[in-house]
């Protein structure tokens, strides 16, 4: 296997695969030489925008109603991928003139402002259009052909794949979205999870919320609607990458950020720790020990603070030295500081931090009032 075609992560060498962009590319220039000559070929080479260049199959080629047919099924290397297998077919038929992208059957639509799309275009993003515009111009070129192309691209069993996506939280129904801005997918990529992020801020954004609400999960997301009310269509859930939410959300123009998550992942802010992963940092006891040590808890305590497994175990200990005030309002204080620097007080954000067993944790002192015009915001 060719070294480009391979990543690196953990110290392991993981295959690299290829976008629903890049199979609806391959998939029109394969058709698109099968409508010019009558014969499709078995495979394309295809390069993508983001320097790779792969061999895709083709497959199922056929004529169609004067229209030429082709399918790609997506590979997705090492990432687990909920579109990985899919087939993604092209139907490419004479146009007069340049080259008219569309999507037919599992293609998802744009229903709301805030994407790269306008509402009521198939959900083709710009960067996989550019790559089918350059796919079958290449087939033209190699074939004499001068005229223009009619491009539909479908997605095999789509309407049923993107109800296990975002897309209904962005606005985009009906199907899967062809997305790729490189062409190539990454294994374990977090980059295309942070994407997400960004594209459902900008989705409410465009839609007319101006309070960024970031909940890093279900747990946060859950307890938002059982325990406080919030309507979770409001809401982005940005998984570990709070540091790139909260940026994003500045950079977007939202005036207010609230983020609601349990303590688990939140108090980790305390240490400036921005992405909350385990891998990247886990110093949740750590925080604990050092809150309670200034705020005098005895060695037998910071031992135990140490020793814990969960937030709510350290809680349990602090309670029963009396401490859990004094270390809560500690933390709160050192989050309040390190979400301040790293948006350079741009933005104020107000947070709540709590666990299942014991509620709220803490808060800063705007967030209530926060939550109440939340729900008050159409």
């Amino acid at each position: 296997m060719q070294s480009e075609n391979l990543a690196y992560h953990g110290g392991q060498a993981l295959r690299r695969g290829w976008t629903t962009g890049s199979c609806a590319a391959a998939a029109a220039q394969a058709a698109a030489m099968l409508l010019l000559t009558g014969k499709a070929p078995a495979e394309i080479r295809l390069q993508t925008p983001g320097g790779v260049t792969f061999t895709l199959p083709v497959d199922a080629p056929h004529m169609q109603d004067g229209a030429a047919v082709c399918t790609v099924y997506k590979d997705a290397g090492d990432d687990p991928d909920v579109t990985d297998g899919v087939g993604i077919s092209a139907a490419v038929s004479r146009a007069a003139k340049g080259v008219l992208i569309d999507g037919g059957a599992g293609v998802g639509r744009v229903t709301r402002p805030g994407l790269a799309l306008p509402v009521g275009a198939a959900a083709i993003n710009p960067a996989p259009r550019a790559q089918i515009t350059a796919a079958v111009e290449r087939a033209a070129q190699a074939c004499g052909y001068t005229g223009g192309f009619s491009v539909i691209i479908s997605a095999e069993n789509g309407q049923a794949l993107a109800e296990q996506t975002y897309n209904s939280h962005l606005g985009v129904v009906g199907g899967l979205s062809i997305l790729g801005t490189s062409g190539i997918v990454e294994p374990m990529s977090e980059k295309a999870l942070v994407d997400t992020i960004r594209l459902e801020l900008d989705s409410l954004y465009a839609a007319g919320q101006r309070i960024a609400f970031l909940c890093p999960g279900n747990y946060g997301a859950d307890f938002a609607q059982s325990a406080l009310g919030l309507d979770l269509e409001k809401a982005v859930k940005c998984s570990n990458f709070i540091g790139e939410a909260l940026d994003h959300a500045v950079f977007r123009g939202f005036g207010d950020i609230l983020l609601i998550g349990h303590a688990g992942k939140l108090v980790k802010l305390a240490a400036g720790v921005m992405n909350t992963h385990s891998s990247v940092a886990d110093a949740r006891q750590e925080i604990f020990t050092a809150h309670a040590a200034l705020a005098g808890a005895g060695r037998e305590t910071l031992e135990g603070l140490m020793q814990s497994i969960s937030a709510d175990a350290c809680v349990e200990l602090l309670d029963r030295e009396n401490l859990r005030g004094p270390v809560m309002a500690r933390i709160a204080s050192q989050i309040e500081k390190r979400l301040a620097l790293r948006l350079r007080n741009r933005v104020k954000v107000e947070f709540i931090l709590f666990t299942a067993k014991y509620g709220i944790l803490a808060q800063s002192p705007g967030a209530a009032a926060l939550c109440e015009r939340l729900r008050e915001e159409k």
